[in-house]
């Protein structure tokens, strides 16, 4: 009985011996043909939420992957590559939210970008201007281009560590900031949004020499139709120059500051200038760029 048991014992370990010898054979085989496939080139593809002009391009990406030029990715062993590493290289770019690297099945090094997109540009007070993306994520600007996105002005603060409420003001920035960029008519009429020492919005309109005060960021959108509703009323009747500041912070309500009464013609005209923006607003938003096409690099 013990002699059985003890064959039995012998065929076990030599079967898990076997199996053991046959998996570090497999895994020795796997590496050595890894190690004889080398990269035959690589793919970089851009993509971010709209079809826009490129904070970082593809250039800038194989500079960050090659150490400004000064490695060679063709013919290199694939056991070679820490593509980890790599992609965490790539994902210290501020401009860069996600980086993904792989290998297809061509051997081909696939580099997958998603680039931050800008909601809003703020200058701080003491002249410094950096642009915020939807995570509220700080983006330098860049020598190339220029964004379309809401400025807004005097912000209380230089330091890369923000006070709880700076951070408080930046959340208000991006909530009002993406509301007049899905709306092309205060996308051509708000020129600038100043901030109050008060931490309040003031909006300077790009026709009309009155002020907006909005006050926070609460009930953003009722304040927007609030005002659009006064502005077709202004409009229809006395010309929006006859008021100086338009307060509509206040719920349900709008206040109105008199400026220097325009006559009828006056009025028509401002009408026409915002029709204007509004089909010039709308023509600049439908333009779409293709720059996210694929390139292989060799």
């Amino acid at each position: 009985m013990k002699a059985k048991q003890h064959i039995r014992k012998f065929f076990i370990i030599s079967l898990w011996m076997v199996i053991g010898t046959g998996v570090m054979v497999l895994l020795i085989a796997a590496i050595r043909i890894k190690r004889e496939k080398v990269c035959k080139g690589y793919v970089i593809t851009i993509n971010g939420e709209k079809e826009r002009q490129r904070f970082i391009d593809k250039k800038n990406v194989v500079q960050l992957l090659t150490k400004n030029g000064s490695e060679t990715f063709k013919n290199k062993s694939l056991i070679d590559f820490n593509l980890q590493k790599m992609e965490a290289r790539l994902e210290q770019h501020p401009w860069i939210d996600d980086a993904e690297l792989f290998f297809d099945n061509n051997q081909v090094l696939q580099v997958k970008i998603s680039e931050r997109e800008p909601i809003a540009r703020v200058i701080t007070i003491s002249g410094t201007s950096f642009y915020i993306d939807s995570s509220c994520a700080r983006l330098p600007l860049s020598e190339k281009i220029s964004a379309r996105v809401p400025v807004f002005t005097a912000f209380p603060s230089d330091k890369v560590r923000l006070m709880p409420a700076d951070k408080l003001l930046i959340k208000d920035i991006r909530k009002m900031s993406v509301y007049i960029l899905n709306n092309p008519f205060w996308m051509a009429q708000v020129a600038q949004v100043d901030i109050s020492s008060k931490r309040t919005f003031e909006i300077i309109p790009t026709i009309g020499n009155h002020i907006i005060e909005f006050g926070n960021a609460g009930n953003c959108e009722s304040k927007f139709n609030r005002l659009l509703i006064f502005y077709g009323q202004v409009l229809s009747k006395t010309g929006m120059e006859k008021y100086a500041r338009i307060n509509v912070q206040y719920e349900k309500q709008i206040v109105g500051v008199r400026n220097t009464y325009l006559n009828k013609k006056d009025s028509l005209k401002f009408i026409k200038s915002v029709e204007d923006l509004v089909t010039s607003s709308q023509k600049m938003d439908s333009v779409k760029r293709d720059s996210s096409a694929k390139t292989q690099y060799p």
